[in-house]
């Protein structure tokens, strides 16, 4: 009886890198990836430890402190760079006296929390559209098609501004969530249709199609994975439109009210006291500035691997 000897190790194929394992090449091979990965999670640990961090420096974001500002100045803040003290990492607003740090990380925690909110709307209303009318096709396919155009053709941020103006006695925070993901969905919807697309009629969705698997079975396990790389790409690109957007509203006055703070909403405060107070201008602007630029700069890696027809060439 012949016996069959494996092939030895140098001519065996390579093992194919896994999605996550490229990424983690990707990032490691771009420092700037890398700065970005790192300010995204200190902007991460802030929000989430934000009442441990107002606790350290000892003021509540809504607690007044009339002795770090000098009414005889107009409210200014006593002391150099917007009264940046032991008492007061990042120095205080003009007139009310409130702690910048503590209201800075609280902010943070706000505008995160609506930006990811938003994002996992859109990404699940998306997706689930996107897999539907790319896998079903027919009529399921013409009616979510034209609702994707019928909500790409709204302006979205005056529609925005009107439904934020007209709701009253709500959490503003909830309905600001709701408003910012009805209008973001169409985009990754698209997005995935056109992979579905691709994917329904590979030989292995074939294959488990004649092979009796039901649509359910075929989506969560074949197409579901096939869609997962681009999906996570252009979600790390969604997050910064997100926090922007959020800032936008809470500039226009539309958005988080007071005393609740927001990044949007400090910077729209600090318009008056730009050229006598810069830091109250300066701190929640490079907050704002640095999360959205690392976002940005930390998807643009990962739509590299993930999707690379979708990148620069």
């Amino acid at each position: 009886m012949t016996t069959t000897t494996p092939a030895p190790a140098a001519t065996r194929p390579p093992t194919p890198a896994g999605p996550w394992r490229l990424a983690r090449a990707e990032l490691r091979r771009r420092p700037s990836a890398l700065v970005a990965l790192g300010v995204v999670a200190l902007f991460a640990v802030m929000a989430l430890a934000a009442p441990l961090l107002s606790g350290l420096g000892g003021w509540r974001p809504d607690e007044f402190d009339k002795s770090a500002v000098d009414p005889y100045l107009g409210g200014l803040p006593l002391g150099p760079l917007g009264g940046i003290s032991a008492e007061h990492w990042l120095g205080v607003e003009p007139v009310t006296g409130r702690d910048l740090f503590a209201r800075v990380v609280h902010g943070a925690q706000v505008s995160l929390l609506i930006a990811f909110a938003a994002t996992a709307i859109v990404v699940l209303a998306g997706v689930a559209a996107g897999v539907a009318a790319g896998y079903f096709g027919g009529r399921v396919d013409t009616v979510l098609s034209r609702l994707m155009d019928l909500t790409m053709s709204f302006p979205s941020l005056i529609f925005m501004i009107a439904m934020m103006s007209v709701a009253k006695d709500v959490d503003r925070t909830v309905l600001m969530t709701l408003v910012i993901g009805l209008f973001g969905w169409p985009g990754i919807a698209r997005i995935v249709r056109g992979q579905t697309l691709s994917l329904k009629h590979r030989e292995y969705v074939d294959a488990a199609r004649v092979s009796g698997a039901s649509d359910w079975r075929i989506l969560t396990r074949d197409v579901l994975p096939g869609v997962a790389g681009p999906v996570i790409a252009y979600t790390t690109l969604i997050v910064p439109g997100m926090i922007a957007t959020e800032a936008a509203l809470s500039y226009l006055g539309v958005g988080v009210r007071p005393p609740t703070p927001s990044w949007g909403q400090m910077i729209a405060e600090s318009v008056a006291f730009y050229d006598t107070d810069p830091m109250y201008f300066a701190v929640p602007s490079l907050c704002l500035f640095l999360t959205v630029l690392a976002f940005t700069l930390l998807g643009d890696a990962l739509r590299d691997v993930f999707d690379p027809r979708g990148g620069r060439a």
